[in-house]
């Protein structure tokens, strides 16, 4: 099982606000991608995906890091 924990603090011109503060983590165990994603302090939601093999799952996970990564997430441990 791999997880990966982002940080995302700043302007959301996405959202149109001007100040934010949220996490995402992605979480692969085996065959299945799990994300969890929500304001910085708080639980969050989570969300679970199965794919037909670790393989392809971890395929999804970078896909889904190169997104965030894109619009200004920064990875951190997680608190």
């Amino acid at each position: 099982m791999s997880k990966r924990y982002f940080e995302f603090k700043g302007a959301d011109a996405e959202r149109g606000t001007s100040a934010s503060a949220k996490f995402w983590e992605v979480i692969v165990d085996g065959s299945a991608v799990v994300v969890r994603f929500g304001k910085i302090g708080a639980t969050g939601q989570t969300t679970r995906k199965d794919y037909a093999d670790a393989g392809a799952a971890q395929v999804e996970a970078d896909k889904l890091i190169a997104q965030k990564m894109k619009k200004g997430y920064e990875e951190t441990t997680a608190p």
